[in-house]
């Protein structure tokens, strides 16, 4: 077979796919205008093909060699004059029975977002595109570009009046100490230098770190909370719900005792008087929480929502995970700052510690959690699976609407081993040989005294029946040892 057919050949295996949003059929262009639209399009859009000499049946039309070189012109004066930043696509002429097809191929954008020579921005919606008209998508865009930064934008109508100084005061001086700027200074320009204020207005990063009425000025930028007797949203009994507003320290606070009350306590080798320690490690919850707090999408107005079900607890932010990052990145540490300035000033204000350390952190202690980044709808799930899940089949239990709060289902036996974090498996490992008392057992991972890991792993093994204690009726006895149980020894084999 020649160059030539083969060269035919694999261009009609594209053109009977059809038009879809990575490549379009195009007769001819008669306006650069027209044609600048279409690479902003795609452009802004993951890139794509433009076949031109193409019918929109998908028949060849075919191009001669003049037409040919006047497309070829306007394609480079579209490209460079008549969309912003300029865009450079590869073209390329293949000869078919019918004529010349030119083939226009156009990378991803790198600068996005492009706009065309009338300040328009265009996106590929299926074949076809659209015109972007709604600001908060806009602001989107502009976000991913790192031109704009929700966090820093002011909020109308808000002054320096509106902040709870006092609070801002003692912040100042537990993150500045003798650093701190003076007090004499007027308050707006200290706002101002932090990022909090822009000289006349609140940003809306010193408004929700330091706002006395968060909830008057943003009250999409709140936590819906709702506690599920069963394993589905549709389920019109729950057992417990929150509207939560008011600062990101105060969310954070009044979420995480939201979550906590609606969790079981397990006592593992802690004395009866002793309250237990949460069935999901707190230090997961936490993360998880601050993680929704500073790295939602601000633009969206659309509030936080934290599920509580009987099988597992789902955090849902507004916002998808910015173009760079993916689900695998953000589990190994890499982070995108989404809003910097909240970032810079959360250290202080919430349990946050930065270097894109929460996600892998909350793995950690606690494996057993999905990440779900949807694009399509623009939010970001966090699932976290509770050792007490059931497996499918199974009938949710109360289906009765309650008014006053009740006490929480007892929670079923696991029905697998649960994933085990580094601690687990040190403890398993311990006990591979002997029983050990928990002097000798912490003695043995290498520990002074019992950590807050240390005990969230003993509960979680007491409690998926890995191991037992050799003397269960008296679990404060000097003479406690704890042992692998069958299960534990088939699973650590």
């Amino acid at each position: 077979m020649s160059h030539k057919a083969l060269l035919e050949a694999e261009l009609l295996q594209r053109i009977v796919l059809g038009e879809h949003s990575r490549q379009q059929f195009k007769r001819t262009f008669n306006s650069p205008d027209a044609l600048a639209a279409e690479l902003v399009a795609f452009s802004n859009s993951g890139g794509g093909t433009l076949f031109i000499g193409i019918n929109d049946d998908g028949s060849i039309a075919g191009l001669d060699a003049a037409e040919v070189r006047r497309l070829n012109q306007m394609l480079s004066n579209a490209a460079s004059q008549h969309l912003r930043p300029p865009v450079h696509p590869l073209t390329e002429n293949v000869l078919t029975h019918a004529g010349l097809v030119i083939v226009v191929t156009i990378p991803d954008g790198l600068a996005k977002p492009y706009l065309d020579h009338q300040g328009s921005i265009w996106v590929k919606q299926g074949a076809d595109k659209r015109h972007v008209t709604a600001r908060e998508e806009m602001q989107r865009m502009f976000q991913r570009a790192g031109l704009v930064y929700a966090d820093v934008v002011p909020v109308a109508d808000t002054t320096s009046a509106d902040l709870d100084e006092a609070a801002f005061r003692r912040y100042l001086e537990q993150r500045y100490g003798a650093n701190q700027p003076d007090p004499a200074q007027p308050l707006d320009s200290v706002l101002q230098n932090l990022g909090l204020g822009d000289g006349r207005e609140l940003t809306l990063a010193g408004l929700m770190l330091f706002g006395r009425n968060q909830q008057r000025w943003r009250p999409a930028y709140s936590i819906k909370a709702v506690a599920f007797y069963g394993t589905s949203i549709a389920d019109s009994h729950y057992q417990d719900s929150q509207d939560i507003s008011g600062t990101l320290p105060t969310q954070y606070t009044e979420a995480l005792a939201f979550i906590k009350r609606n969790l079981h306590r397990v006592q593992g080798d802690q004395g009866f008087n002793s309250l237990g320690l949460l069935e999901v490690p707190e230090l997961t919850l936490q993360e998880l929480l601050v993680n929704a707090l500073i790295h939602r999408d601000y633009f969206t107005s659309a509030s936080i929502r934290i599920l509580v079900f009987r099988d597992r607890i789902e955090i849902i932010s507004p916002g998808h995970l910015p173009d760079s990052l993916s689900i695998a990145d953000i589990r190994q540490g890499k982070t995108n700052r989404r809003n910097p300035t909240l970032t810079e000033h959360a250290f202080k204000l919430l349990p946050y510690r930065g270097l894109g350390s929460g996600i892998p952190r909350a793995l950690e202690e606690w494996p057993q959690i999905e990440l779900i980044d949807d694009v399509r709808g623009n939010q970001f799930t966090a699932q976290v699976w509770r050792p007490n899940a059931q497996q499918d089949g199974v009938a949710d239990p109360v289906t009765t609407q309650v008014e006053a709060p009740v006490e929480a289902p007892v929670m079923a036996p696991v029905k697998a081993p649960v994933p085990q974090t580094e601690t687990e498996r040190k403890i398993m490992a311990s006990l591979a040989s002997l029983p050990l008392g928990r002097s000798a057992l912490l003695n043995a991972l290498g520990y002074g005294q019992p950590t807050g890991n240390y005990k969230a792993a003993m509960a979680r093994l007491l409690q998926a029946e890995l191991i037992e204690p050799t003397i269960p009726d008296k679990p404060n006895s000097r003479l406690q040892q704890y042992r692998l149980t069958e299960k534990g020894k088939a699973l650590l084999k």
